[in-house]
């Protein structure tokens, strides 16, 4: 699997790279999509699988902060180094191509916890989706992270316009602010591991969204510092991870890879249509409105995080607290 995404990633890049039209880039975007989507329902499935994986998860998503934060700095450095955009994208197939070459290796040297193949479900991969579906515990996880996803992107995607034009902030420190709530994002999931181990996931993720209806206020009703965004990232960090992990706790471990599937793909299209809200609401009353706009979206977590602890619907699994 991580072959076939690393692959198909590659290609996409290379064909951004080297696609003379434009509508050849757009239909790229499918391949770019599958790639990145398979990455992540198919490594967050392989990773919650394992009961002792608590120390990982937190690990693994902090990478994705790592990358938030590195990304746009390389391509940005490579752009004032003299590159055009063509030649960026070269450079980040390049480094995507790594992972290909590093699953090769695993292959060739019979890595077996990620060569051994798992036991096939008695039913088919649509059958279980379809299963999945049916559970209220999966269909509310995905819109919980819906709107995580949607909070964590709209705040990385406005708040330097919201800092800069309507608060007046240097452009430096809006900047500054907006890699400060990156590396809160990256500390607070490099530290995941101990919250789940001492606290458990559930404690976690409550205290995480406390911690964020804070941040948010702070960000909405004190303009003038830079300290809230920081602060939002940390509290943002162990919610997605740590409700991904409690996934089969909550179903039959058929399910699990359709479930977790279907929590990330929901949460890609709250990436998609929750920051396109906001600005849509920011053209019509002001980019001010968008800091409080925030908070209300806090609140749906903490109500859909609320049912779900509530409604433990396999009773086989007991949930750890």
């Amino acid at each position: 699997m991580l072959f076939i995404a690393a692959s198909t990633l590659t290609t996409a890049l290379l064909i951004y790279a080297l696609s003379p039209f434009w509508l050849i880039m757009v239909a790229a975007g499918t391949l770019l999509g599958l790639g990145i989507g398979l990455i992540d329902a198919g490594i967050n499935t392989y990773i919650v699988q394992d009961s002792r994986s608590a120390n990982l998860i937190g690990l693994l998503h902090a990478f994705y902060g790592i990358g938030a934060l590195l990304g746009p700095a390389v391509a940005t450095t490579l752009l004032a180094l003299g590159m055009d955009w063509r030649q960026v994208y070269f450079v980040l197939a390049g480094v995507v191509s790594l992972l290909i070459a590093g699953v090769l290796a695993v292959i060739v040297c019979r890595y077996r916890p990620m060569t051994s193949r798992v036991s096939a479900s008695s039913t088919t991969a649509l059958g279980n989706l379809g299963r999945s579906l049916k559970t209220p515990a999966v269909l509310v996880t995905g819109l919980l992270l819906l709107v995580y996803v949607g909070t964590e992107a709209s705040i990385g995607n406005w708040a330097y316009t919201v800092q800069s034009i309507a608060r007046k902030t240097p452009e430096l420190i809006a900047g500054y602010s907006v890699s400060a709530y990156w590396l809160g994002l990256t500390v607070g999931r490099f530290s995941l591991g101990y919250f789940l181990q001492r606290l458990g996931a559930i404690r976690t993720i409550s205290l995480s969204l406390t911690l964020l209806m804070i941040g948010l206020v702070a960000w909405w009703l004190l303009p003038d510092q830079w300290l809230s965004l920081p602060l939002i990232g940390f509290a943002l960090a162990a919610i997605f991870p740590a409700t991904i992990w409690l996934i089969p706790q909550r179903v039959p471990d058929a399910l699990v890879p359709a479930a977790v599937g279907f929590a990330t793909s929901t949460a890609s299209f709250g990436a998609a249509i929750v920051p396109t809200g906001l600005g849509w609401f920011a053209s019509w009353a002001g980019l001010e409105v968008i800091p409080m706009l925030m908070l209300p979206l806090a609140i749906v977590m903490v109500a859909l995080h609320r049912w779900l602890v509530q409604h433990p619907v396999f009773k086989d699994k007991p949930i750890e607290p």
